[in-house]
């Protein structure tokens, strides 16, 4: 217990003296969520590399301790391979995250990083032998232990990835639950869970000093990946030899909120017809702040939920398989009654769903042969009357290009191509898009309406998303030419615009 409360200490110090630092770095590095997207709470710019400082005063701790504690050796010894599997694959994982937040990285190759990673921590010994009956006797998982653990792990990864919504929400939510497996560690008797978990409590605590509300820097998904492998491989190791037949329950309930919120967005995107990798703005959080709730009441409330998803994990390290079952079954219908009052339970909007599905599939269908054509074109006057083409189909009027200066006209001014109707700008609702890539300057694409609406639906933003990040990769190969006259276009200098 020593040698873990130095680890926390340490962490957390270390945590709270880097991640000023690394938010200084992020600035320098133009490094910042510019917050363009509906779905987004705050209004300003915020550096979002803060998952670096979190994995560095998870890390170095540990190694200190390794090199200068021979109670700390002995104990990585003996776990040798888990030990790898952690530091490896913790490694790999928030590398992943840092070049999505620097470069941006598609499902895919995130996913094909995660299933390997899950894949290598399976054969190093993370790994669920038994399944969970609280109604009767474990059951063995044999050989499906292999892709059991490996859903568990990308599953717990791309949760903590898609929680992290709001200032501190992620971080707080990690905080209960490394506590959590911390409790359940120790009464277990496990010392090398108890040390990591220790140490990434640490490190968030450090970290959360800057990110509850008001933010002065996000951890992006380095540290949101990271802190989710990390949970994930801790709550395998800590609970896979237990007696209790809610055994792996335990870890699914310690992250119940993240479990949920991931589960609540993959159906509610399968029933719609949108794609299950694009956000929306229907998480748990947003629903509360539609409530009323503030930022930070938001916040608050989910901890308090985490607080309450903990202590029940807990209890039925403790209990019997009766009483984890009534345990269980109030969970539940709690869980079912708070789903409920935030709208997500609503048999009655089934019919207005498959209007939905069936309009979302018709504008993504019309948009995939401009995406597929326009990253065939080389050169800006083939690439803008696609541009205004998928602008048409997503029912715009008006549309602004902005493009870096180097990759269009070689001259020191970013260039604007634009493409608007007679009527003022007045009468126009417009939204901005972020065109993936680009060195120096953002890369905008800007829409405009005259149809009188005051806010853009996420069904038509998820459709420009998609479309825009078609364009991005059009623009990575565009060859260096001054835009032609094409009709109903024009080139201007982006601050005359």
């Amino acid at each position: 217990m020593r040698t873990a409360a130095v680890a926390f200490i340490l962490s957390m110090l270390l945590g709270t003296f880097l991640t000023p630092l690394v938010r200084r770095v992020a600035y320098r590095l133009g490094a910042l969520d510019h917050a363009r997207s509906s779905r987004k709470i705050h209004g300003r710019p915020v550096p979002r590399l803060g998952g670096i400082a979190i994995v560095i005063a998870f890390y170095a701790p540990l190694t200190g301790l390794l090199l200068f504690h021979s109670e700390v050796g002995t104990m990585f010894a003996a776990e040798r391979q888990h030990v790898i599997g952690l530091f490896a694959g913790g490694l790999s994982i928030s590398l992943l995250g840092l070049y999505d937040d620097l470069r941006g990285a598609n499902a895919w190759k995130k996913f094909l990083v995660q299933f390997a990673v899950a894949g290598l921590l399976y054969f190093l010994g993370f790994r669920f032998q038994i399944l969970a009956n609280p109604f009767g006797q474990p059951i063995s998982v044999g050989w499906f232990g292999l892709p059991l653990t490996i859903l568990w792990i990308v599953g717990v990864i791309n949760a903590m990835n898609l929680i992290d919504g709001l200032d501190g929400l992620a971080g707080g939510v990690a905080l209960v639950a490394v506590v959590t497996i911390f409790l359940v560690s120790i009464q277990r008797g496990h010392p090398l869970m108890v040390l990591f978990s220790s140490a990434l409590a640490g490190s968030i605590l450090g970290f959360l000093f800057y990110n509850f509300n008001p933010a002065s820097i996000f951890m992006g998904d380095t540290g949101s990946m990271f802190l989710g492998f990390v949970l994930a491989s801790t709550a395998i190791q800590t609970n896979q030899k237990a007696s209790t037949a809610v055994a792996i329950l335990i870890p699914c309930i310690a992250l119940g909120l993240p479990i949920m919120d991931t589960l609540l967005a993959i159906g509610r995107r399968a029933i719609r017809g949108r794609p299950l990798f694009q956000a929306d703005r229907e998480h748990i959080h947003h629903k509360l702040m539609a409530r009323g709730f503030t930022h930070r009441q938001a916040v608050l409330v989910l901890y308090g939920l985490c607080l309450l998803l903990g202590a029940v994990a807990l209890i039925l390290t403790y209990a019997n398989s009766s009483q984890s079952a009534l345990l269980l079954v109030v969970l539940a219908l709690v869980a079912f009654v708070f789903l409920r009052s935030l709208g997500y339970v609503r048999f009655d909007q089934m019919a207005a769903s498959a209007v939905h599905r069936k309009r979302n599939r018709a504008m993504r269908a019309a948009l995939q042969p401009i995406g597929r054509r326009i990253r065939q074109f080389r050169t800006i006057d083939e690439i803008w009357p696609l541009v205004v083409e998928a602008a048409q189909v997503l029912e715009a009027v008006a549309v602004d290009l902005q493009l870096e200066s180097q990759a269009v006209s070689g001259t020191a001014t970013p260039v604007t191509l634009t493409h608007a109707p007679a009527a003022s700008d007045a009468q126009l609702f417009r939204h901005t898009f972020i065109v993936p890539g680009g060195k120096r300057t953002e890369r905008l694409l800007a829409l405009g309406w005259d149809d009188g609406r005051t806010e853009i639906g996420r069904d038509t933003e998820i459709a420009a998303e998609v479309f825009c990040e078609h364009l991005g990769e059009a623009l990575e190969s565009l060859r260096v030419l001054t835009p032609g006259a094409a009709s109903g276009s024009r080139a201007v200098p982006s601050s005359q615009s």
